[in-house]
């Protein structure tokens, strides 16, 4: 019997061969896939029409699934055909439009889209049997669904509306350390000199040129987000301004920041990252989501990776500079038909300190 990790090339699989999955029926869909749902690296997952307010987060466990669990801790069902409103505070559950049956050499890792993380809106992928969040084993068969906390701002969803990605890998497929240096050596990944430990480090920029703005903070008591319209909010009505001009800031316990990172990224065509902390914990903050990034991105446009920060138990002085987070590279397992920011329309490509989509320049 051959090896199928010798027949097929190792990594993350490019948007190509997600389009031949969804024909074979690997990825399954309760709605037609359009057109601009697959990324050069990911697919993005559709919300389904119906929600489950439970008591709290969970896990199926190994051997259960999700349907057998929920009547355990769902308090009411919403039906959103005509858009709902999730509460900040709260935990629901949503059964998402697409489904899986992977072959035995195909696993997936999921993560909240850039948009979602930046409105501090918690979402999470889970399966039937898992035992951790976002992570479906090699083989799974069966549903997905989006477990969503809404942090700082209630939001506003509907069906199709696309919170989560799932990037699909075949074997091992991040770069080592040295293989990251040998990369940077030949064509630049980052505009500094390179921090390269486990993937390559980034820092925070608290020291921007001409401006003492420096990031944003979430406001406590704001209104809705709705998260079907692009551009339609008021930035002032959300956050407020966070001004520097000491190279430093302190972090409230609780609160919420959108900061920038002081260095440049590339992610080159055949390549796909994902953002990681750079510990669990880093003193008494967090880089709150990771997140991917498909090849292209900076490709050609230098671009800074927008950092989510929420700091925990004690006020906490964060310095220009310091490191706070790393991006892993994987190789991805042939060329994507597309590139992110180029052969596609990206709301971040070329980016520097920016909110989500959903606020009016």
């Amino acid at each position: 019997m051959t090896d199928s990790t010798q027949t097929h090339p190792q990594g993350v699989l490019p948007d190509h061969a997600i389009s031949a999955m969804i024909e074979s029926g690997a990825i399954t869909a309760t709605m037609p896939v359009p057109d601009g749902q697959i990324q050069p690296a990911s697919l993005d997952l559709r919300l389904g029409t119906k929600a489950y307010r439970v008591r709290a987060s969970f896990l199926t466990g190994a051997g259960r699934s999700v349907a057998e669990r929920l009547p355990e801790f769902t308090m009411h069902e919403m039906d959103l055909t005509h858009g709902a409103v999730l509460e900040k505070g709260c935990v629901y559950v949503v059964p998402l439009m697409e489904g899986l049956a992977l072959p035995g050499d195909i696993t997936a890792v999921c993560n909240a889209k850039s948009s979602t993380g930046r409105v501090d809106c918690l979402t999470r992928v889970i399966a039937d049997g898992g035992v951790e969040f976002d992570r479906i084993p090699a083989g799974y068969t069966g549903p997905l669904y989006a477990e969503i906390c809404p942090r700082s701002f209630s939001v506003k969803i509907a069906p199709g509306l696309r919170l989560n990605q799932i990037r699909f890998r075949r074997g091992q497929a991040t770069l080592t350390d040295a293989a990251l240096a040998e990369r940077h050596a030949q064509t630049p990944l980052v505009d500094q000199t390179p921090l390269i430990d486990d993937g390559l480090g980034f820092s925070v920029d608290l020291s921007p040129q001409d401006t003492t703005l420096v990031g944003y903070r979430a406001k406590p008591h704001a209104g809705v987000i709705d998260l079907t319209q692009i551009g339609a909010h008021k930035t002032a009505e959300f956050w407020e301004d966070i001004h520097s001009d000491t190279g430093q800031i302190i972090l409230d316990p609780g609160a919420f920041y959108i900061l920038v990172s002081r260095e440049a990224v590339t992610i080159p065509p055949d390549c796909a990252a994902e953002m990681a902390p750079y510990l669990a914990m880093v003193g008494e903050f967090r880089v709150h989501y990771a997140g991917f990034f498909d090849p292209g991105f900076g490709h050609g446009v230098p671009a800074r990776g927008v950092l989510e920060v929420r700091c925990h138990e004690a006020p906490f002085v964060l310095e220009h500079g310091q490191t706070v987070g790393r991006l892993v590279y994987e190789t991805m397992a042939s060329a994507p038909s597309q590139l992110y920011g180029t052969d596609i329309a990206s709301n971040y490509q070329g980016q520097g300190l920016k909110l989500s989509k959903h606020f009016a320049p």
